[in-house]
């Protein structure tokens, strides 16, 4: 049975960080434990250009080059789905707001739909760090079970331990796509965290400590919002 302590929110929740941060494995094990939603923009985006449509052709010249998906495209399609009838009070959002724009008109959003304003949780994590974690991650073709080839390895090599499935590396998970990406994440995010903080919304947690550790941090934090 899930826990309610999170899903009784009643709002959204963004995990902000940078790339390799670990947002994406704390998002899928907050809202799996919490039984909430969880949406990543990277796997809707990727999504989207798989099936061709209008978003994801917007969409995939940017994803092809390293470069962040324009403001307007990702705002579509995260809009699109939380305004399905229906869509849960809370869910977990990671890799969504990265810049001051879509943070002010996601806010825009939720009010005009009655929802209250985020709680937001942002990782720090040391910059070289990130790079050992991208450059060595591997994703689980079938799952989406998330590895790490030096830190977090599967049992056999390059076989996901769940279901058997092929680990594959992203094609924008190589050194020189990831560190353009930082940059444009530092460059761009800076006035984010900003903004967050001054709106009282902004915790903030050290991502470099183990997984489990990181996540059990995560539920205290969030418990006491309630």
């Amino acid at each position: 049975m899930a826990d309610p302590s999170v899903a009784s929110l009643g709002r959204a929740v963004i995990f902000l960080g940078p790339p390799g941060a670990g947002k994406g494995t704390q998002a899928r094990q907050i809202a799996k434990r919490f039984d909430v939603p969880h949406i990543s923009t990277g796997d809707m985006i990727r999504e989207h250009i798989q099936r061709g449509t209008p978003l994801g052709q917007s969409a995939r010249p940017f994803m092809d080059r390293g470069e962040l998906v324009p403001d307007e495209v990702v705002l579509n399609m995260v809009e699109e789905l939380v305004a399905q009838p229906g869509f849960p009070e809370t869910f977990v959002l990671d890799g969504f707001p990265r810049t001051f724009r879509q943070a002010e008109r996601f806010d825009e959003f939720l009010r005009e739909h009655g929802r209250a304003e985020p709680l937001v949780v942002h990782f720090v994590v040391d910059t070289k760090q990130l790079l050992r974690r991208l450059t060595g991650r591997r994703t689980c073709s079938v799952g989406g079970e998330i590895y790490n080839i030096y830190d977090n390895p599967p049992r056999v090599p390059g076989q996901c331990d769940v279901d058997g499935g092929k680990l594959i590396q992203r094609p924008d998970d190589n050194e020189d796509v990831i560190t353009r990406r930082l940059g444009t994440y530092i460059a761009r995010t800076r006035l984010l965290v900003d903004y967050y903080r001054k709106e009282n919304a902004l915790l903030e947690l050290d991502g470099l400590a183990p997984p489990a550790v990181v996540t059990e941090r995560l539920i205290e934090m969030l418990a006491p919002a309630r």
